[in-house]
Order: C-alpha cells, then sequence, then structure tokens
C-alpha cells in the first residue's frame, strides 16, 4: 500500500507541538496527561488508516516502542540508583576531564543515563564560580550528545536502528568520526573555559583556584548498579549474537531494572531527586511518534529512488537540521528509510545497508546528523532540556533559545563544516 500525503499531516503536527507548545503554553505542557492527550489525538487518524490494510507495519513499530521505553526507563532506572558525592575540582582542567570521562560513559547508560549522573557533581564542583553557563551548554554539547555515538545504548536514534538490524558493534566504526568530534569540543572548551577561569580570578578576591578545589572526596554510592547497567548490556550484545527472539532481550532489561529499584536505598534516590516524570514523558510522546511516523517511513522508503538523494554528505545535513529543531529518533527512522530505499533495502531490516558500501557510507552520515545536530538546540534531544531544568533549578542562568543556537552556531557549525570534508564528501 502506497500512503496518501495526508497521512503525513499527523506526524508532521505531533513533532511541531512537541517543538512548540513547551514554549507556548508552558504550564499546560508540563502535565504529562496533556502530552498524553496530542499524542493520542495525532494517532488516531493513522491508526484508522493502518488497522483496516497494514496492520503488520502497526505491530511492528508497537514491538520497536515498547523495546525502546524499556531500555530507555531501565537506563534511567538503573542510573538513577548511583549516587556521586563529594566533587573534584572545578578548574578547567578538572572540567575537560569530567566532560570526557561523560562522553565515554553516554555509551555505556545513554545520553540521559550519564547527563542525569553527572550533572549535580558537575554543577557542585563548579558553585563557586560565577559564570557558568557555558559549562552547562559544553556538557549538553558532549554528554548529552555527541559522546553517545559508539554504541546502541548511546543515543535513541542508533538503538533504534540497532531494532531494526544494523549490527550492535557496527557503531564502532564510527571511532574516528567520535574523537575528532569529542576531541575537538574538549579542546575549545578548555581554552574557552581557561579564559573565563583566568577573568574570574582576576575579579575574585583571594585564590580562585583554591575555592573550587574539592572539600570531600568523591564517594560513589549504590555501585552494585554497574552490575547491572552490565547486564543490560549483555542482554542486547546476546540478543543480537544469538538472534534471540523478540522479548528476551526485553526480559533481561527489565530485570536489571527491576533489580535495581528494589535492592537500592531509598535515600540514594532521594539524595538523585528521583521521579518518573522524565520517562512518562518519553512515553507519553514517543507512543504518538511510533504510531504516526509509519506513513512517515514508508513513503520516504517509496519515493528514495525518485528523488535520488545519494551523497552522504547531504544525509548528514539534512538529517541534522531537521534533528535540530525535531526530535532526532524519528528523523534518524525518516533518513534511513530514504537511504534503505537508495541501496536497495528495506525498513523492516537494515542490515542491508552495513552489506554495501554506499548504504553503509549514507548510515554513517544518517547515524552522525542524527546523534551530532541533536545539539543544536534545547529541543534536539531530550536530555537537554532537563540538563537546562537541573541547571536552572540550581540558580544557572542558562542561555535563552535563541542564545543557546548562538552558542551552538558558533562552536558547532564550524566543527560539522570539518566533518563534512573529513568523512562525508
Amino acid at each position: 500500500m502506497v500512503f496518501p500525503f495526508w497521512s503525513l499531516i499527523p506526524f508532521v503536527a505531533l513533532l511541531l507541538c512537541i517543538a512548540l507548545l513547551p514554549i507556548a503554553i508552558p504550564r499546560w505542557w508540563e502535565l504529562n496527561r496533556n502530552k498524553l492527550l496530542v499524542s493520542t489525538v495525532a494517532s488516531i487518524p493513522i491508526l484508522l488508516l493502518v488497522i483496516p490494510h497494514e496492520p503488520n507495519l502497526l505491530a511492528h513499530s508497537l514491538k520497536d516502542y515498547v523495546s525502546f521505553v524499556i531500555l530507555l526507563g531501565s537506563l534511567f532506572v538503573i542510573s538513577g540508583g548511583v549516587f556521586i558525592s563529594g566533587s573534584f575540582a572545578g578548574t578547567p582542567f578538572g572540567n575537560t576531564l569530567f566532560l570526557g570521562l561523560g562522553a565515554v560513559l553516554s555509551n555505556f547508560i545513554g545520553t540521559t543515563g550519564a547527563s542525569m549522573l553527572l550533572i549535580r557533581p558537575y554543577i557542585r564542583a563548579n558553585h563557586r564560580r560565577q559564570k557558568k553557563s557555558h559549562l552547562m551548554v559544553f556538557f549538553i554539547f558532549v554528554v548529552s550528545n555527541i559522546g553517545g555515538l559508539l554504541t546502541p545504548l548511546g543515543d535513541p536514534p542508533l538503538f533504534l536502528g540497532f531494532l531494526r538490524g544494523v549490527p550492535f558493534h557496527w557503531t564502532l566504526s564510527l571511532i574516528p568520526h567520535w574523537v575528532l568530534a569529542v576531541g575537538s569540543l574538549l579542546l575549545v572548551f578548555n581554552f574557552y573555559d581557561q579564559y573565563v577561569f583566568n577573568r574570574e580570578d582576576v575579579e575574585t578576591p583571594g585564590a580562585l583556584t583554591e575555592d573550587v578545589q574539592p572539600r570531600r572526596r568523591i564517594h560513589i554510592q549504590g555501585k552494585r548498579n554497574f552490575v547491572y547497567l552490565l547486564g543490560v548490556m549483555i542482554g542486547i550484545v546476546a540478543s543480537g549474537a544469538f538472534a534471540w527472539p523478540r522479548g528476551i532481550q526485553e526480559t533481561i532489561i527489565l530485570s536489571m531494572a527491576l533489580l535495581s529499584w528494589f535492592t537500592t536505598s531509598r535515600m540514594i534516590h532521594e539524595s538523585n531527586h528521583f521521579h518518573f516524570h522524565p520517562i512518562a514523558e518519553i512515553a507519553a510522546l514517543f507512543m504518538g511518534i511510533f504510531v504516526t511516523m509509519i506513513p512517515a517511513l514508508e513513503l520516504l522508503n517509496h519515493w528514495s529512488t525518485a528523488l535520488n538523494i545519494r551523497e552522504p554528505w547531504m544525509y548528514f545535513w539534512l538529517t541534522g537540521m531537521v534533528s535540530s529543531l525535531l526530535d532526532n529518533a524519528p528523523t534518524y527512522l525518516a533518513f534511513v528509510a530514504m537511504a534503505s530505499g537508495i541501496a536497495g533495502g528495506t525498513m523492516d531490516n537494515l542490515r542491508g545497508l552495513v552489506q554495501s558500501d554506499l548504504g553503509e557510507s549514507l548510515l554513517r552520515a544518517v547515524s552522525c546528523g542524527a546523534v551530532f545536530m541533536g545539539a543544536n538546540t534545547y529541543i534536539g534531544n531530550g536530555p537537554n532540556f532537563m540538563v537546562k531544568s537541573i541547571a536552572e533549578r540550581s540558580g544557572i542562568r542558562m542561555p535563552s533559545f535563541g542564545g543557546y543556537m548562538l552558542y551552538s552556531g558558533l562552536i558547532l557549525t564550524p566543527l560539522y563544516v570539518v566533518m563534512t570534508l573529513v568523512f562525508f564528501r
């Protein structure tokens, strides 16, 4: 069945609601029941269209949705069971090392998990600094987005690719892209933070270097949760390696989350200010996204040959620009659908993409575009707004929507140009 073009309207409308309603009616949008309402209303026309004609497409999409929510929810719960007390030195060198650690860690517990685990220790380390907004902006760049490129656990778009057949280890082929992007950002951050730090040191009575030294040693509570994180990784890798039936992987992941929840002290959750609102928000919104995106994916796959977009740099920039303004997970699937059509594959099984030179080059471009350029705006990736909210509740004045885009435009756009010249020409 070739879907009519009007079937794209619910998908586009839902994504526009996600982008605009937090700005237009923020108080109304804060309630998850209202997000679920918007998601449900957008889904109804597609359900009426798909169920009678292509029920298998709906079943496949809902299976992906369940797997997606179980993974994100489990990583969220397990990372919420780890509390890091004490602090490190809030010097430029210390902050750079911390961001580098976060970039590595985001590949194991996801950008959401790493952001929620590390943002509060990062804020505590820099509590005596006067100018902190750039610290949070670079945290969003590195930890909440670009760092999570190397495994399907790292960022939601990559996990959706894994669910549709991209091998778990394939993302390791993106190590050169990760090294260039993360290394460049850490270098820029270190020089800029050193400049800000030196100016503050002159303006602050006493020695700022001494003021930002840690007063207590780092102490980690809830260490058993690292075992549960390892269990999640083993379950996903084994599922791909042994082609287990659908459901076994999800059962293992969910079991690790339940073990974490029932074996972790409530005091740790309270110390982390843990609550289920963020993951409930993701579940509510992505229910509608996974339903309404069905016609969009099928149409892109169907018309990809006629559009004849075959250059990797075009996929990198198109995926990235859409990811900047909408959520990067459905954007990834939309452009992978187009790439799959060009390479002669299907959306049900993306393994064919990595079996041809053209398909693999397009998949690399889409993966990097979705993960990297989700950092361009506050709405490009879920953790971005979470970090902004936590920082503001801690008294840090964050840039406005436009101010943040000024940061990303000046810092990230030159990086993307370099990435294009090096990898996607």
